[in-house]
């Protein structure tokens, strides 16, 4: 799988800081603690200029990373683009966290500087458009891309920054298990991981993780932040419906047999049903089931998603933390080597890296606008 060279200098935009920061490459939040404080305010912000703060989500597996590189598609090249086609000059796109080549979002965020000039008058300034206009009009322009789509939209002040104004990252990271090949529809959109994992003791595994530490066993050699500490403010790992989801059979006559509604089974989900029974049992296709499921119809694998929370985050922690969850879950580590791990400061002493493809940005945080 394509790595982002961490060592590429994306192109610098006059609205970020001339530092080194701005050229750091890393994959989940880019900056350290202190750095984030700092706010990027471009005062020579021309008047008529609107800034707007743009949700985006995309499948990763096509893009070469995030940030800018000449001679390669990436998110912001894409999206710059699409801007460029809706008001007819060059804008700078500023992401709010950069992912790695084959990383998914579902909400990256970003902001954008936009001046509306007249077309029927050449060098008049209008009123800048409403969010809801940037929004159809960009995807209108990235509909043909097919793997990235703007979702949310909104004014906001010149000095906002939507890297350095970010309170949280959310990610997630998505596991199926089982001996099957995984389907068409989950290529490069999880890690397939064949045998099975103790869920307990990967929860077990993930207290002695959360919390502020000194992170250096799980930054990569590239990772150019000031300081390892980082403040995990939440590491989990549950066990949760595969998807695509479609109601068997045996689902469909259960509830029909038991009188309930179109909705039940997903609210049995919602109100606290084990997911373990759903993935082994109730739900038709299970791992571990030895029905017979007809020609045709294939089995489910289990999946675990687990979900890492922080300000921000060092190169490649998120992948190498979900690497050493994943031996824990295989009996190749226990919870003591997670400890043992963690208090090496090495990234010698880590296990292997989980791969890109089951990692997904899945919220970035702001005090209310």
């Amino acid at each position: 799988m394509t790595e982002v060279n961490p060592k590429a200098s994306p192109e610098e935009s006059p609205n970020e800081r001339p530092s080194k920061i701005s050229k750091t490459l890393q994959e989940e939040g880019d900056s350290s603690e202190e750095e984030e404080e700092k706010e990027a305010v471009d005062k020579s912000m021309k008047p008529g200029l609107q800034r707007y703060l743009v949700a985006v989500e995309y499948i990763g597996t096509r893009f070469c990373g995030s940030q800018q590189q000449l001679n390669h598609r990436t998110v912001v090249g894409v999206l710059q683009e699409a801007f460029h086609k809706f008001i007819g000059q060059p804008v700078t796109i500023c992401l709010s966290s950069r992912t790695d080549a084959g990383v998914h979002a579902l909400s990256n965020v970003c902001h954008v500087d936009v001046e509306r000039i007249s077309k029927r008058k050449p060098g008049e300034v209008l009123p800048p458009h409403e969010p809801a206009v940037v929004r159809k009009a960009v995807n209108h322009f990235l509909q043909k891309e097919g793997d990235i789509m703007v979702t949310d939209v909104r004014s906001v002040p010149a000095h906002f920054h939507a890297r350095f104004k970010a309170q949280e990252r959310t990610y997630f990271y998505r596991l199926l298990i089982g001996p099957e090949l995984l389907s068409t529809f989950e290529k490069d959109r999880a890690w397939h991981v064949s045998e099975e994992l103790d869920l307990v003791s990967m929860q077990e595994a993930c207290k002695v993780l959360v919390g502020h530490h000194d992170f250096s066993s799980f930054r990569a050699s590239g990772c150019q932040a000031k300081s390892p500490f980082r403040t995990l403010e939440e590491l989990s790992v549950l066990e949760v419906v595969s998807t695509p989801y479609f109601p068997s059979i045996t689902e469909r006559e259960q509830n029909s047999s038991n009188g309930e509604g179109p909705h039940s089974f997903h609210n049995k989900c919602k109100t606290g049903l084990p997911t373990g029974s759903i993935s082994n049992g109730f739900m038709a296709g299970g791992s571990n089931s030895g029905t017979d499921l007809g020609f045709g119809i294939r089995r489910r694998h289990r999946c675990y998603v687990i979900t890492a929370r922080s300000r921000s985050f060092l190169y490649h922690q998120v992948r190498l933390l979900v690497g050493v969850l994943k031996s824990v879950g295989t009996g190749d580590l226990t919870v003591s080597d997670v400890e043992r791990i963690l208090n090496a400061r090495s990234i010698t002493a880590a296990s292997p890296m989980a791969p890109a493809c089951g990692l997904y940005l899945g919220h970035v945080k702001y005090e209310p606008l």
